[in-house]
């Protein structure tokens, strides 16, 4: 075995290349980079959503599959499905469509003005401000999008009520009970797979962009 040179081995260590390392300036462009791209990926999700739910909704509304399926609930409530029931019906849902669509429009044009706006000549502070807007306007999204489907269920339960109360049919409390306690059931398990559909597509690219926020902070505090 040979001996141990040490001076040998000094010289072959120092004769190791030494590693870039990154100055606050390229790492700072280089998050800016990541961080634009995370804002596309969430626009470009937010526009397949839109698009997605336009499309089944417009395949609702032209089959009549959505009606269909709430009038089956009102008949086994004993209510007499007229024309006059599902053209209320109709007038609702399609209210209520609308206005979820427009919402999600609002908030896919939202990203939209986020992504253009983050650019890599501004100043750190700004960068970091708009990366928190963007964090402010994703959350809003969610939260508004649980409370749309709750505020819906709440709308068709109301027109059930005053359904049945128009045409005089009497309720048993074991159905009604029933019926409550199925609505409150089913609104529940949506707006936990909902969250969790949020949580599993947003919340990815949103963890990474706190990191990126994180290491912005840690950059512009250096410089102060």
């Amino acid at each position: 075995m040979p001996d141990f040179d040490l001076d040998s081995f000094k010289k072959t260590w120092q004769e190791q290349p030494v590693q870039h390392k990154y100055d606050n300036n390229e790492i700072l462009q280089m998050l800016n980079r990541k961080s634009r791209n995370y804002v596309k990926y969430i626009f470009w999700i937010s526009v397949i959503e839109f698009l997605f739910f336009t499309t089944v909704g417009l395949f609702y509304i032209i089959q009549g599959k959505e009606s269909n399926s709430f009038i089956n609930i009102l008949e086994k409530l004993g209510v007499d499905r007229t024309p006059q029931v599902d053209k209320a019906f109709d007038n609702i849902y399609l209210t209520l469509k609308v206005l979820s669509l427009s919402i999600t429009a609002y908030f896919v044009y939202k990203f939209y003005q986020n992504h253009k706006q983050i650019k890599i000549e501004e100043n750190l502070k700004k960068f970091i401000l708009k990366i928190i807007q963007f964090k402010k306007t994703v959350n809003a999204f969610i939260l508004i999008n649980i409370g749309l489907l709750i505020a819906f269920t709440s709308v068709f339960i109301i027109f059930i009520f005053y359904i049945v109360d128009i045409q005089n049919i009497n309720i048993t409390n074991s159905t009604l009970t029933g019926f409550l306690v199925g609505v409150v059931l089913s609104t529940a398990l949506t707006v936990l797979l909902v969250w969790l559909y949020y949580r599993l597509v947003y919340g990815i690219i949103m963890k990474r962009l706190d990191k990126n926020l994180t290491q912005l902070k840690d950059i512009d505090s250096q410089e102060n």
